[in-house]
C-alpha cells in the first residue's frame, strides 16, 4: 500500500489556498492531484485538521478465530493435506477458505507441508 503524504505538504497546500489560490492551483504548484488538494481542503474546513486519516491496520485472517483448532488438528494428524484441512474446516467450522489462506496461516505459525526425509525418493542405483 502507498504511503500517505506528509503533514508538511498538507499544511503547505492549505496555506496556499488560504492565501487566495484555488485548491486546483495549489495542487498544480505542489505537484499533486487536484482531487487530493480538494479532499484536503474539505477535511480542513470540516474538521480543522490536515492529519492523515488513520489506516485500517493489518487485515486479520478469519482463520485466526479458529487458530487453536487448526493447530490441534495438525498436531493430531500431521500428514493432512491442505485440501483435507479445507474440507474439515468447512464441515466442522462452517468456514469457507482457500488452500492458499490455510497455507499462509500455517506458515505464520511455523508449520510447513514439506516432505520429510522418510518420503524422499530412493537414490540412484
Amino acid at each position: 500500500m502507498a504511503k500517505g503524504y506528509s503533514k508538511d505538504l498538507r499544511v503547505r497546500a492549505v496555506s496556499i489556498v488560504e492565501a487566495g489560490e484555488s485548491a486546483r492551483e495549489a495542487a498544480r504548484v505542489l505537484g499533486l492531484g487536484a482531487s487530493t488538494a480538494i479532499r484536503w481542503m474539505k477535511r480542513w474546513t470540516t474538521t480543522g485538521s490536515v492529519d492523515a486519516k488513520p489506516g485500517t491496520g493489518h487485515c486479520r485472517s478469519p482463520l485466526e478465530q479458529h487458530s487453536q483448532w487448526l493447530l490441534d488438528l495438525m498436531a493430531a494428524q500431521p500428514d493432512l493435506t491442505l485440501d483435507e484441512v479445507r474440507v474439515r474446516l468447512r464441515a466442522e467450522k462452517k468456514l469457507k477458505s482457500s488452500k492458499s489462506s490455510i497455507a499462509r496461516f500455517y506458515e505464520r505459525h511455523d508449520i510447513t507441508f514439506k516432505k520429510n526425509s522418510a518420503r524422499r525418493r530412493a537414490g540412484s542405483s
